[in-house]
């Protein structure tokens, strides 16, 4: 898988997050990763749950730089995939070395044009270039 595919299994399961209680998190985890197991390898399946149990980890504060720039957003406002897409990003941009700020930008719209509606990439670049 290229680094771009990873990255959007990283959001498909973190996506899960917004459905499901904290409780069922881990079989959810164990579902998804039986279901991509046909197309990645067991290295890459370490990769995405390593950095979706990062990005986990982070949250709460990542949700609070959140609300904290967007003005007249809130997290709780905001479309899931729209939600999903910002933490993944800036969890990269702020937690993640090996990604670049301009990179973890870039893949964020592009996630967004093909999961969010017809304004979700502006709606994403506009957010996160308050954090660049």
């Amino acid at each position: 898988m290229t680094r771009h595919e990873l990255r959007e299994q990283v959001f498909k399961l973190l996506f899960r997050v917004e459905f499901n209680v904290p409780e069922d998190m881990d079989e959810q985890v164990k579902l998804f990763m039986e279901d991509i197991d046909n197309h990645a390898s067991e290295k890459e399946n370490e990769e995405i749950n390593n950095k979706y149990v990062a990005v986990k980890e982070h949250l709460s504060e990542i949700d609070y730089m959140i609300n904290d720039k967007a003005e007249n957003w809130s997290v709780e406002r905001m479309g899931k995939v729209e939600l999903t897409i910002l933490r993944l990003a800036l969890f990269e941009m702020k937690f993640d070395d090996d990604v670049p700020v301009n990179v973890a930008i870039n893949e964020a719209v592009e996630l967004a044009k093909k999961f969010g509606q017809d304004n979700s990439g502006a709606f994403v670049n506009g957010i996160l270039a308050k954090f660049a």
